[in-house]
């Protein structure tokens, strides 16, 4: 599908702001253009409407599964037709192929550019949530891992733990490899996946020992799982952004469920799901 281009974008703010977070891996944001806390009165619900396409990082599944219901009875003539999940590489690649989204949210600044850069951003990106990387186990963590290193140690027999990570394209695997490198840890992941939930799933599974995702997937998983906090991971996890996307069938629902993702309902989900604010 082809989709209509339009150039409303402003480069210079996220390319200074987003770019920087990558490079500074210091979870700063590009600046929103709706205030923390905002929402919209009942009237200007009320006239908002359309049908939304959503394309979200992998995850933000559990949040998007709530924030989109929330929206949608706060805006009860807009409904979501459609949600992706999926790594933001992943996503961001559809995107820029043509695929139909009006909605994009990714889980760092880098994929986020990449649709900014294509002229398919509708709008400066907005920054509503950070994350941070903890190791994650088999309940009870029965190997005994406390830290990045023990990723990679062999026992007397020459076993070492399987671990499975995200691919280095992908958010979550950029952000390990950065964490690891911090801590000097040479890691030879026995696979790497194309988005967190596989990390995750293959560890819930028993085909993986350890696994490294976002705290937001520890505590999605439950008692199925144990998490490891790594020390300054927040660092690391970068920002997680949202922008409408150009030539949307809905541009004004596009708009207003990226700025609902600022208001204080969001916000208080997102905490209670374990992002932080970005």
């Amino acid at each position: 599908m082809t989709r209509t281009r339009r150039s409303r974008i402003s480069r210079t703010g996220i390319a200074a702001s987003a770019l920087a977070a990558v490079a500074l891996l210091a979870g700063c944001a590009a600046s929103s253009s709706t205030a923390p806390g905002a929402s919209a009165t009942p009237s200007a619900s009320a006239e908002v409407s359309g049908t939304l396409t959503v394309s979200a990082a992998a995850s933000l599944q559990p949040a998007f599964e709530r924030l989109t219901t929330d929206f949608a009875k706060r805006y009860p003539k807009v409904t979501f037709e459609k949600t992706t999940f999926d790594g933001s590489s992943v996503l961001a690649a559809q995107i820029i192929g043509g695929a139909p989204v009006d909605v994009f949210a990714s889980a760092d600044a880098a994929n986020m550019q990449k649709v900014v850069d294509a002229q398919l951003a509708d709008g400066d990106p907005i920054a509503f949530a950070t994350s941070r990387l903890e190791i994650v186990v088999a309940p009870g963590n029965p190997l005994g891992i406390t830290a990045l290193a023990d990723l990679a140690k062999t026992t007397a027999d020459g076993a070492a733990p399987v671990v499975v990570t995200c691919a280095p394209e992908v958010p979550c695997g950029h952000a390990a490899q950065q964490l690891l490198d911090r801590d000097g840890v040479s890691l030879k992941p026995a696979s790497e996946e194309q988005n967190v939930t596989a990390v995750l799933t293959k560890v819930r599974a028993g085909e993986a020992d350890a696994g490294l995702v976002y705290r937001t997937d520890v505590m999605r998983a439950g008692t199925e799982v144990t998490g490891i906090p790594i020390p300054g991971s927040e660092v690391a996890a970068g920002t997680y952004l949202i922008a409408p996307i150009t030539g949307s069938r809905s541009p004004e629902a596009a708009r207003a469920f990226s700025d609902y993702l600022r208001s204080d309902a969001a916000q208080s989900l997102l905490e209670r799901l374990g992002f932080s604010p970005a």
